[in-house]
């Protein structure tokens, strides 16, 4: 599927509002809400929506302290980075897991957590013991200056 103009035009909407109701949006990009509808199912099923969902405020649920992780792990082998991820997988505390290059590090999480006391259970309680993880260096957000989770779509 090749996307035109409105496809991109109903994709930043849906990005900037997921709870545009189809009448709306049908709206805004210039359809009738018949053609919108189908639109999106068709975006959907072609896989360029992903999946529905409502961010919540993390200060309202009294999780304050943002982590940015740096795993190493002691071995480069797919069986070993495999248990890794399926027990990160597990904890609600981490919002993304990456495999990367270019560090120190193989791994980069992002983590939310109420405060320093539960940090340091999750750290010395749960994420160090898995087996592999030879080094973890953390840092903290101070302040988010960009917390932007839609995607950039002007160079379709």
């Amino acid at each position: 599927m090749k996307l035109d103009k409105t496809d991109k035009r109903i994709l930043a909407v849906m990005q900037a509002n997921g709870r545009v109701s189809n009448l709306e949006l049908a709206d805004l990009v210039g359809l009738s809400p018949s053609p919108c509808s189908r639109r999106v199912k068709q975006l959907e099923d072609a896989g360029y929506i992903d999946r529905h969902v409502t961010l919540l405020n993390p200060e309202k649920l009294e999780l304050k302290l943002t982590a940015i992780l740096f795993i190493s792990m002691d071995r480069h082998t797919p069986d070993r980075f495999e248990r890794f991820e399926a027990e990160v997988s597990g904890y609600s505390e981490v919002l993304e897991c990456s495999l990367i290059t270019g560090q120190s590090s193989d791994y980069l999480l992002k983590v939310v957590v109420p405060d320093m006391d539960y940090y340091q259970e999750f750290l010395l309680g749960r994420l160090t013991r898995i087996e592999g993880v030879t080094g973890v260096h953390s840092s903290f957000v101070l302040r988010k200056v960009v917390d932007n989770g839609a995607l950039p779509l002007d160079h379709l």
